[in-house]
């Protein structure tokens, strides 16, 4: 069983242009272990994404405060490539277009990084585990000879990025609003690849804004985020109390002096 443990995390974003600091996340603390789904919850510019970037490291977030632990150690220190290889994965949003790099130079390339120099995945066994997900996203073999996410509608982007989530294999999947733009038959294609994942050897952080995922991705626990913190954890009830309640009244139930991006 592996543990991601976030600690009283303090985030900031800072503007070079502008030579300023804003602080986005204001005392994070989480503890996941493998065998779990979380969900993260909350509106527009909470700091949902921030939190997502910030366990993998990108560049653009600075911790001023607090730590993030993989089993028991900290990575803060530790390169985006070097936190892939210890098991963390980001499904992110808007996923880079990459030309030159086919699909499946690009998956065998990243489970190969992820074993030992003697130890490669060898093209037969690539190839039979790369169809066996293909079919299970309804995903056409073609795919893995076009180049990485370039001319990909926003579904077929969604979808690579759970075939990269189960060709990988990770220990802790963050997926970014995964449900974006999809339609109801893409969501439900997403949503069977990421619960075909689920296991002891699996947990993963699920970033959303609305319930109808969360129908087909049922999570062990729940938390709602305002304002740069974690205000409400919960089962998979909590996600139905948002959806009846939304997050105003939410706020207001919990007394919290929280402005709401969306608010007039």
């Amino acid at each position: 069983m592996a543990t991601l443990e976030i600690q009283d995390l303090h985030v900031a974003v800072e503007d070079e242009e502008q030579q300023t600091s804003k602080e986005i996340l204001k005392g994070v603390n989480l503890v996941m272990t493998t065998g779990e789904i979380h969900a993260i919850m909350g509106p527009n510019g909470t700091g949902k994404s921030t939190l997502s970037q910030t366990i993998m490291g990108a560049a653009a977030y600075h911790v001023t405060q607090g730590d993030i632990l993989l089993d028991g150690e900290s990575i803060l220190d530790m390169p985006v490539d070097e936190r892939a290889r210890r098991g963390l994965f980001l499904a992110m949003q808007y996923p880079a277009e990459i030309q030159g790099v086919t699909n499946a130079e690009f998956l065998r390339a990243a489970i190969n990084a992820r074993r030992p120099a003697d130890d490669q995945i060898s093209v037969l066994a690539f190839l039979k585990e790369l169809d066996r997900n293909l079919d299970l996203l309804d995903m056409s073999e073609s795919m893995t000879e076009r180049y990485l996410n370039e001319g990909f509608s926003g579904g077929e982007k969604k979808r690579n990025e759970i075939l990269q989530l189960l060709m990988i294999k990770p220990k802790f999947a963050l997926l970014d609003e995964i449900d974006s733009g999809l339609d109801i038959d893409a969501l439900k294609v997403v949503s069977k690849g990421v619960n075909s994942m689920r296991g002891a050897d699996f947990g993963s952080l699920i970033i959303t804004h609305y319930q109808r995922l969360l129908n087909y991705i049922v999570p062990d626990v729940v938390h709602v985020m305002m304002d740069g913190r974690i205000v409400k954890t919960g089962d998979a009830s909590l996600a139905k109390l948002l959806e009846k309640e939304g997050y105003a009244g939410l706020r207001d139930d919990l007394k919290l002096d929280v402005q709401l991006v969306d608010e007039n």
